[in-house]
């Protein structure tokens, strides 16, 4: 029989999903302004998820003490070689938790927006049924190849959650 966890753990694994969120979704959309632009900015980032320069400089702030991104005032901010591994893992969980959502029907622009959130609190063993499925669907017929809209960075404005 399988072990069952204490009542607290899922709670516990949910409040630690939510500590790195934030982290994730801005390596992620440094990592898509710079293949956009050459660059990002604070103005990008706070363009992008709709808060304040403030709000970007704290969490870019919190971030450098982290050891995902660099910057300097009245600099461009890049990503550290753990904010570009952190970024490439983010990306591939969500292009996972896309692709699953239209293997089960959901519309492309619903499973952008959904995955944004699952992406997060989705477990490692969850995501390779996720992906097991997906490439199963995937050998059929009525296979959809769509990337997400995240990928191709069309989505970035209308989807990411604002932070603040």
């Amino acid at each position: 029989m399988p072990e069952v966890p204490s009542s607290s753990e899922p709670h516990r694994r949910t409040r630690r999903d939510h500590a790195t969120e934030t982290a994730e979704d801005y390596v992620e959309a440094v990592a898509d302004i710079v293949a956009e632009q050459g660059r990002c900015r604070v103005v990008d980032l706070a363009k992008c998820f709709s808060v304040s320069h403030v709000t970007v400089t704290r969490i870019v702030a919190r971030l450098q003490e982290e050891g995902l991104l660099e910057t300097e005032p009245y600099r461009p901010i890049t990503l550290t070689s753990k904010g570009l591994e952190l970024a490439a893992e983010s990306r591939a969980r969500h292009e996972a938790v896309f692709r699953f959502l239209l293997a089960i029907g959901v519309d492309e622009q619903t499973a952008a927006v959904d995955a944004e959130g699952i992406e997060h609190h989705v477990s490692p063993k969850t995501l390779r049924c996720f992906e097991k499925f997906t490439r199963s669907q995937s050998t059929g017929t009525n296979s959809q190849t769509s990337r997400s809209p995240k990928a191709t960075s069309k989505r970035r404005s209308n989807t990411r959650k604002p932070r603040g």
